[in-house]
């Protein structure tokens, strides 16, 4: 299992902390159990908002090493622009 970023952590213990105060304070319980099932209803919570944040993907190894190929004339460009810029020039004779 690959670890956890930086994000994941900080979204699953803000869940935590967050959903326990407002649990606890929704259902004004003092009994131990009541604190109990809330806590780890919390952690559960947290555990899964921190298993669905996105996690960045990352390129291939070789990614950067291969070499691009670029296009003598850009995609963007109108194809009678693109024919002009790829025709042979013909230069005039001066005699």
């Amino acid at each position: 299992m690959p670890r956890p970023t930086a994000a994941q952590l900080a979204y699953g213990s803000a869940t935590v902390i967050v959903s326990t105060i407002a649990m606890l304070l929704l259902s004004q319980t003092s009994t131990g159990l009541g604190v109990a099932v809330i806590s780890a209803a919390a952690l559960v919570l947290g555990l899964l908002v921190a298993l669905t944040v996105p996690i960045p993907r990352r390129r291939g190894r070789h990614a950067a090493t291969r070499p691009r190929t670029a296009s003598p004339v850009p995609d963007t460009v109108p194809q009678d622009v693109a024919e002009a810029a790829t025709a042979p020039v013909e230069h005039p004779v001066h005699h």
